[in-house]
């Protein structure tokens, strides 16, 4: 582990944002570093497996808190709302992260080979997991971070790195879990078609009777599975959406208030500035000032562009 330290720590020190965050060119992988804890980061993950590699951070996923350290891995299994706080990390020992999205195809893919399995009924369905890092996940992940420094070769090597990433994970202790997710005739399998729609088209009004004729649902049937995944409704969790972003926008790319509302598809800046404050707990001119003054003041950080480890 102590390489793939190494190799996120010198990669995040090049490529930085305000909230500790760094995308790469590898498709799906992330990563973080921050040098101090950290207030609330929200964010709204897609599924992902995370791995603490030093530190340690709580995560708030709809029903759910769990303070994840360093040597576990963490598995959200759903396209799901989530509240992170990095709660151990110093200059001298920094939080450490690094993510990979996964993906349904590559998953619907394995599943095939793999056989059935008995999925779980939707009251047994979780969406976060803890489970300490395999010596696999890590050789992936280390795969893939070498692939930074080879740009050619990443189109013709990270997709079978990335399908035994996913196989190891189907193969673990929540690969239940990832079928049913991958099963396109389950209700996480048919929640996601749903959910692709609104955060492709998170800046326009969607209806819900079109999503839940995606689910394949009833209106009644959708409403009540969606907020047991999630636990919001549809129109809570596509309003978090637009906040989430318009925050990203306003914090690493200098929007305005006004023009980050426009910008994620509000009509009304004194109805943005409401429903921020109540996500934030202050509003959003405030919100950017307190953020960079915290910035030129504290921390080292680094980017990944929208979401948080």
């Amino acid at each position: 582990m102590d390489s793939l330290k190494q190799a996120v720590l010198a990669y995040t020190r090049r490529h930085a944002n305000s909230r500790g965050m760094a995308l790469t060119p590898v498709p799906g992988l992330r990563m973080m570093c921050l040098e101090a804890p950290s207030g609330d980061l929200h964010s709204v993950y897609k599924p992902l497996v995370c791995l603490v590699l030093q530190g340690a951070k709580r995560l708030n996923v709809g029903r759910e808190e769990r303070v994840f350290s360093t040597g576990q891995s963490v598995l959200v299994s759903a396209d799901m709302p989530v509240v992170g706080r990095v709660v151990q990390a110093s200059r001298s020992e920094p939080y450490l992260a690094i993510a990979v999205e996964l993906e349904l195809a590559i998953l619907r893919e394995l599943t095939a080979h793999l056989g059935s399995h008995r999925p779980p009924r939707p009251s047994e369905m979780l969406t976060l997991f803890a489970m300490d890092t395999e010596a696999a996940l890590l050789d992936c992940a280390s795969r893939l971070m070498l692939l930074l420094d080879r740009p050619e070769a990443a189109p013709l090597l990270s997709p079978g790195i990335m399908r035994e990433l996913h196989y190891w994970l189907l193969s673990g202790p929540h690969g239940a879990t990832l079928r049913t997710l991958a099963d396109p005739d389950s209700h996480s399998g048919r929640l996601a078609a749903a959910i692709a729609i609104l955060r492709a088209e998170y800046r326009s009004r969607v209806p819900v009777e079109r999503l839940a004729a995606e689910a394949g649902m009833s209106l009644t049937s959708f409403h009540k599975h969606f907020k047991h995944m999630t636990s919001l409704t549809p129109g809570q969790y596509h309003k978090r959406l637009r906040l989430v972003e318009a925050r990203r926008l306003m914090l690493d790319e200098g929007f305005s208030a006004s023009n980050a509302a426009f910008e994620v598809g509000y009509e009304s800046v004194s109805q943005f500035t409401r429903d921020y404050g109540r996500l934030f707990q202050m509003p959003p001119k405030r919100d950017a000032l307190r953020a960079r003054q915290q910035l030129s003041t504290s921390l080292k950080v680094v980017r990944f562009g929208g979401a948080d480890l």
